[in-house]
């Protein structure tokens, strides 16, 4: 099949979304690429602050789809709350380029507006990201929910190819490195700036489009006012409202308090952190105490649970892209890229690069597996992808086992885990857009959505957690030594700092002691990556282990 007979065979509402989605990303990607770097070098915080905050951002920003789906499905439609969420994006992004402009000027309004920013980004990350993907669903009839996979994966490859044109654009323009390794630290607030023009052309892509091609096959618009939807918009024998009573709503309330407090004061979470995590389970479990539900709507809401718990680790992992491997790739990676320095930030590029060279092959490969009877059912893709991300992990840590304090890792290690963390990508995260589709009752799709990217927002801020772990490299060992201070026998105990050295080490954001993650103590990039191997390597075997049981909650649905 031919990239051209795979576009012939959808809508052409999904090119419209597809090209929306696509400046999306490129906005929020490119702006991802630089944040961590403009944070430390800009902003004068930590490595571990950094992490933390980055983080806690990504999670915010998979939390808000909650709100956003709801407020979609019960009063503003998909339609709306995506031109709302682009316009909040692209004001979030001038935000951050106001920042990069007077932070020489004025540290704490800088530090003031970042955060002030990422708020935007997130509460506008939360009205267009649930809303654009129900409506990829919405476009498929029920007979023509088997092509979902391919369409998501096809989706998938416009997010990526927005992703690839801001990780090239945004470093190139906002994070300059000379041959010697400066910083243009002013060159940052470009790299902002072209992130919120392109979320304005994705947001006019939309506005201009959206009346003409994004239709049912009847010709009917897509993702309008909930109460200008019709009967044929759901299925035969289901429920067309949902049916939250109020005794529910308040358990859900009360719930969402005391699972906060438990992850605060019992697990050590900050605050972001505790109610990312609270409001996963606690929207869970609302939706499944709805009184509308069948007992076969229930089976498959609960496998859409089930897979959402187990992808929280491939993206605690995945998104070590922006934080520990970012700082990895400034501070201890070999960047000569043919003859080229290759900004650190830059560096990231290749995921998107991977995504758009291989989402058609995937797509193509799911219609022949699915033509031949033998396409495996979307939990076990994704036990697939949680076992290639484990693995691209394995691999880099044996080649930084020897790098030492001093050593540098070739770049093609880095490009490498990024191809195999892309078929890793390709394998769950699509095909989860998917499975969501397939099994979400309509009256629940974007609500299902904010769900499903709470399941991304928790791995996220593990992702933040994991990401602050990250031991000492090569150039904090560099730093000490020229303030006179051996960090590795401070590390090692073999001898005591001084007061003074302490405050050095402080003022420099170097810290004076190893991380230590479940009890176990993390001394050096070897043990931090196989951090990684361990949790998603198990995963990925509890997800083949419960495959067959997934596929009976599932009903038919593949």
């Amino acid at each position: 099949m031919s990239e051209q007979a795979v576009k012939q065979s959808h809508p052409k509402g999904l090119w419209v979304l597809f090209g929306t989605e696509m400046w999306e990303r490129f906005n929020f990607y490119g702006m991802r690429t630089i944040l961590t770097l403009f944070i430390v070098n800009a902003l004068m915080m930590s490595e571990e602050q950094s992490s933390i905050i980055y983080g806690g951002f990504l999670g915010l920003c998979y939390l808000t789809p909650m709100l956003g789906g709801f407020i979609a499905d019960r009063f503003l439609g998909n339609r709306l709350c995506i031109m709302l969420g682009g316009l909040l994006m692209a004001s979030g992004q001038m935000l951050l380029f106001f920042s990069a402009s007077i932070f020489s000027s004025d540290l704490e309004l800088a530090r003031t507006l970042l955060y002030i920013a990422l708020g935007v980004i997130i509460l506008g990350n939360g009205f267009f990201k649930p809303n654009i993907s129900s409506m990829v669903s919405n476009l498929y009839p029920k007979a023509e929910r088997n092509k979902l996979d391919t369409a998501f994966t096809i989706f998938y490859m416009g997010i990526n190819m927005g992703a690839f044109l801001g990780q090239l654009i945004c470093p190139l323009i906002g994070d300059v490195v000379d041959a010697n390794g400066a910083r243009d630290i002013y060159a940052f607030k470009w790299g902002y700036l072209a992130a919120a023009i392109a979320m304005l052309i994705g947001t006019a892509t939309f506005f201009f489009l959206k009346d003409k091609y994004v239709r049912t096959p009847e010709g009917r618009p897509i993702g309008g006012l909930p109460s200008k939807n019709v009967a044929e918009d759901y299925e035969e024998g289901e429920s067309q409202k949902a049916t939250f009573s109020a005794k529910s709503l308040v358990i859900a309330c009360v719930t969402f308090v005391g699972l906060a407090l438990v992850f605060k004061y019992f697990a050590g979470q900050n605050v972001i952190y505790s109610i990312i995590y609270a409001s996963g389970l606690t929207l869970a479990g609302l939706i499944i105490s709805d009184g509308s539900i069948t007992k076969i709507e229930r089976d498959r809401i609960l496998v859409i649970y089930i897979v959402s718990f187990f992808i929280i680790f491939f993206w605690a992992a995945f998104e070590q892209a922006g934080s520990s491997l970012t700082f990895i790739a400034n501070n201890q990676t070999d960047r000569n890229f043919f003859g080229w320095l290759m900004p650190p930030s830059m560096v990231q590029i290749f995921n998107g690069i991977f995504v758009v060279a291989f989402a058609i092959p995937f797509s193509i490969l799911w219609d022949k597996l699915r033509a031949k009877g033998k396409e495996p059912i979307s939990p076990f893709k994704q036990a697939i992808g949680l076992a290639l991300i484990a693995l691209s992990y394995f691999i880099i840590a044996y080649n930084v086992k020897g790098l030492g304090n001093s050593g540098l890792l070739a770049i093609h290690w880095l490009i490498l885990l990024y191809l195999i963390q892309t078929f890793g990508e390709l394998c769950l995260s699509p095909i989860g857009l998917s499975l969501v589709g397939k099994l979400a009752p309509k009256r629940f799709t974007s609500l299902l959505y904010g769900v499903f990217f709470l399941s991304n927002a928790s791995g996220y801020a593990l992702a933040g957690t994991l990401g602050s772990i990250m031991p000492a490299t090569g150039d904090k060992f560099t730093k000490a030594k020229e303030l006179g201070i051996d960090l590795q026998a401070v590390l090692d105990k073999t001898i005591t700092p001084t007061a003074q050295q302490l405050q050095l080490l402080a003022e420099n954001q170097i810290r004076a002691y190893n991380p230590t993650f479940a009890g176990f103590t993390i001394s050096n990039l070897f043990e931090f990556f196989m951090v990684f191997v361990v949790l998603c390597g198990i995963a990925s075997a509890l997800l083949f282990m419960l495959t067959p049981k997934l596929k009976k909650m599932m009903h038919g649905v593949r």
